[in-house]
């Protein structure tokens, strides 16, 4: 059998292969193939799961030094999505951007990379003890999202920052819009730079000729997919690629290693396997009907009064040169709503649960897992918060802050001075004080409403008013703070004595 045939899945075969041999296991884990497992636990996922999960023994190969069928099945999914090496990833798409960030850059070097990325970012910073040079994303002011950032951006960075080793990019948005990243590939690599794409968004891209191109077909040196955000890999199962030469495999390997458990999830990896060959074998068929789901959607939904819906009309705008249709952004300002409001109704009344909220939208994913009966679901659900009456179920905003939040003078607040790097900012020594009291002062911690996860204080920023005023605009309109020690943030963490350093920013 041709070793690239995509209909083989090598992995998830040698996992069968040793159930099926009846080994008696004096290995881990403990609970030897579900027979000490719970009841409870047991009688709820069966028997097949528990049995291949299992740890790298002989014949099953080893996730961190791949030699046999982990190895084959990473071949099978460079091939098919067009990459020179891919690697199955269990620990999401953070341990990818992290990777990628480290292999590409040394301590001291500086990156390019959009406000609006993922955290995981930031904290790959602090680890590689790198420096951010943080490009403005195009902002829609109406949707309060922020897209991508632009090619002319991107260009003109790089002429104001010649050292940088690499530009950082998220391509798609949690919000579905993507960079122009032909464009980008084309300006980056004629400055001999690295080209690194936070794909988390965008594992089905590469296999269907009507969605925007995927980051492998446009020539990006690294790129991270999450395979189970959009397709069928268990959570936690991402694959991140390599094209071309210019990363050295060997140092990302050796980097993978450091994020990458040694006794990683082989249920995870077998996902990985099938999902590839799903996608590699029936993909444009199953994604045919996802888009035609979600087209379906899109209109029935903009048919409702007080409802809009992004889609391919906003192709074309600042940041957003192609879209991901399957991205169902339910935008409810106009109904008197906040996001995190209409996600709570939506779920207490309708028991639809969407994927993320925000102080105007919610967002809907529409997947090869989704129906015309689960599609209809979420249209019934949200016509009837459209054609409701406030609820009284939920707490709602203030007057004020209902005003603010339909205002489309309201903007995010500017990328804060950044006067120390992540890292000496992270490790230095610091003090808890009020927020009310934080403006001027350099913070020591991670501050991102979460989802979509993108930081609105990194370590070492300054504090500004517009900032303590828009977190607080947002933990009252029911936003989730990760990454501050205070969740409530009544306090943040602050450097104690600041050490002023001359950082590039854009």
């Amino acid at each position: 059998m041709n070793p690239l045939d995509q209909h083989r899945t090598p992995y998830f075969d040698a996992l069968q292969d040793y159930v099926r041999a009846g080994t008696i296991p004096f290995h881990t884990p403990g609970h030897k193939q579900g027979k000490g497992m719970h009841a409870r636990l047991r009688d709820f996922v069966g028997d097949n799961v528990p049995a291949i999960d299992l740890t790298q023994i002989r014949g099953l190969d080893d996730l961190n030094q791949p030699e046999g069928p982990i190895q084959d099945a990473h071949e099978l999914a460079a091939a098919a999505y067009g990459a020179n090496f891919s690697y199955f990833l269990v620990n999401g798409s953070t341990a990818g951007n992290q990777a990628m960030l480290m292999a590409a850059l040394r301590p001291g070097d500086s990156v390019l990379l959009p406000r609006n990325s993922h955290k995981s970012a930031t904290s790959a910073l602090i680890m590689s003890a790198t420096t951010p040079v943080y490009m403005p994303p195009e902002v829609d002011a109406d949707l309060h999202i922020d897209h991508c950032v632009s090619a002319e951006t991107v260009s003109a960075a790089l002429r104001s920052n010649p050292a940088v080793k690499a530009v950082f990019i998220t391509s798609p948005t949690y919000y579905g819009a993507t960079a122009d990243l032909i464009a980008i590939e084309k300006i980056v690599h004629e400055h001999g730079k690295l080209l690194l794409v936070d794909e988390a968004w965008g594992p089905h891209l590469h296999f269907h000729a009507e969605l925007p191109p995927s980051a492998t077909a446009s020539g990006a040196d690294v790129c991270v997919n999450s395979t189970h955000k959009l397709l069928a890999g268990m959570s936690q199962a991402s694959m991140l690629h390599t094209t071309g030469a210019r990363i050295e495999q060997g140092r990302l390997r050796s980097t993978l290693r450091l994020f990458q458990s040694t006794s990683p999830s082989l249920v995870l990896l077998a996902s990985l396997d099938v999902a590839r060959m799903q996608m590699a074998t029936e993909g444009e068929r199953l994604l045919t009907r996802t888009l035609q789901l979600a087209r379906d959607a899109r209109a029935q939904l903009n048919a409702l009064p007080g409802i809009y819906c992004m889609g391919p009309d906003h192709v074309g705008r600042p940041g957003v040169a192609g879209y991901d249709e399957t991205r169902i952004v339910i935008t409810v300002k106009n109904l008197g709503y906040t996001g995190y409001e209409a996600e709570e109704i939506l779920r207490m009344r309708s028991n639809v649960q969407v994927e993320l909220a925000d102080l105007f939208n919610v967002v809907a994913l529409i997947t090869i897992g989704d129906s015309e009966e689960s599609v209809a679901r979420l249209i019934a659900a949200v016509s009837e918060l459209a054609h409701a009456r406030r609820s009284l179920e939920t707490n709602a905003p203030s007057a004020v802050l209902s005003e603010r939040l339909r205002s489309a003078n309201y903007a995010l607040p500017p990328i804060p001075e950044q006067v120390a790097t992540p890292r000496e900012a992270f490790l230095s020594d610091h003090v808890e004080i009020p927020l009310s009291e934080s403006a001027g002062k350099v913070c020591a911690e991670v501050v991102t409403p979460y989802p979509p996860g993108i930081p609105i204080l990194c370590p070492g920023e300054r504090i500004t008013k517009e900032i303590i005023e828009y977190l607080r605009l947002e933990l009252g309109a029911g936003s989730h703070m990760q990454g501050p020690v205070d969740t409530k943030l009544r306090t943040i963490r602050v450097l104690q004595n600041p050490t002023v350093h001359e950082v590039t920013t854009f």
